[in-house]
């Protein structure tokens, strides 16, 4: 039995004990993990919220919390209110963030094999993207992509359903184009423009709105969902539907943080990756079909592109997509596209 003393400072002593002694106690006695701090995990995002991929996104980072149980701390900002989109890459690379998401073809020449998918009516099949997470394809750009410092933990398709988007006239034939300045999206697409008389302007997605609004850019290509959440409507009139090319966002994390996790993580991170790209075709295909009336209540006059003009478009553009991307990528493009043929 612990002596006890009437003094002020002897009762204060055994107080403190017994109390360290039930504190420890209570400690053992808690589920394994309960003790430690959850491991913080920021993800830096360029959508705005009502995006949706950008609501995939906030699902997918709860899933992650609930499979890990509680353990991975997923915390996301999104709208470039972290990080800027163009600086996600390597501010994961370096260990500043854990993790981000970037649209494909944001990897412009660090990364040109990137943009296999954005190649003129190259993939455009919902059924292969239902196979791509899988796909001997994506695992070969998962291997790149550890080389360049990040590693791969989510694939989430974004849109076979873009919008040449435009004021004044529709753009309905290549040389509708003849003059434009536009939002470019990366080296290779752009020569596709830039063959259809276009000058292409390299802007990210969160300034698109500005450029067109203050004419710094006349036109823009870009998903029919996004040309709805980020309200093209009010500084574009015209709008021309077309399944011209595929993107995708994905998500990764800095190597050396995801190797101090444990299985357990681990695993949650792959199974809410598999999840979550499946919940971005859902959804994506939601959006697609929803956003033309949308775009239309706000007055927009919008096109869908006929089949004739849709060949014109892809006979202007593949030809000089198809060099940029061989001039870009060599040997390992040539493989890449070997390997998308095999789930189209």
């Amino acid at each position: 039995m612990m002596p006890t003393t009437t003094s002020s400072r002897g009762f204060t002593m055994t107080r403190a004990a017994l109390f360290a002694a039930a504190s420890a106690a209570a400690l053992m006695a808690l589920p394994a993990g309960t003790a430690e701090a959850a491991t913080r995990m920021r993800c830096s995002h360029q959508l705005p919220p009502p995006h949706h991929i950008s609501k995939v996104i906030e699902r997918w980072a709860a899933e992650v919390k609930t499979l890990s149980e509680g353990n991975l701390d997923v915390q996301v900002f999104g709208a470039d209110s972290l990080i800027k989109a163009n600086d996600n890459i390597l501010a994961v690379a370096k260990g500043d963030i854990e993790c981000a998401f970037s649209l494909n073809f944001q990897w412009g020449k660090t990364l040109p094999l990137m943009n296999v998918t954005v190649g003129p009516y190259t993939m455009s099949s919902i059924e292969a993207w239902k196979k791509w997470p899988d796909s001997e394809a994506a695992a070969f750009l998962e291997e790149r992509l550890l080389k360049k410092g990040v590693k791969n933990v989510a694939w989430m398709f974004q849109t076979n359903t873009s919008v040449f988007t435009s004021k004044g006239k529709a753009l309905l034939k290549p040389e509708d184009f003849q003059g434009l300045k536009m939002r470019g999206i990366g080296p290779a697409f752009d020569r596709g423009l830039k063959a259809m008389g276009a000058t292409p302007v390299a802007i990210p997605g969160s300034e698109v709105y500005q450029a067109l609004a203050t004419g710094v850019i006349d036109a823009a290509i870009t998903d029919v969902a996004a040309a709805w959440s980020r309200k093209y409507f009010e500084v574009q009139d015209h709008m021309t539907v077309v399944p011209v090319l595929a993107a995708y966002m994905h998500g990764y994390v800095n190597p050396a943080w995801y190797n101090k996790l444990s299985d357990k993580d681990k695993a949650a991170l792959k199974k809410a990756g598999d999840e979550a790209s499946i919940w971005a075709i859902e959804a994506s295909q939601e959006a697609a079909a929803n956003a033309p009336a949308e775009l239309e209540s706000k007055g927009i006059k919008v096109h869908v592109a006929t089949p004739e003009e849709n060949a014109a478009f892809k006979a202007a553009m593949a030809p000089a997509f198809a060099e940029g991307f061989a001039d870009e990528t060599g040997a390992d493009g040539r493989k890449l596209l070997d390997l998308v043929q095999k789930i189209q």
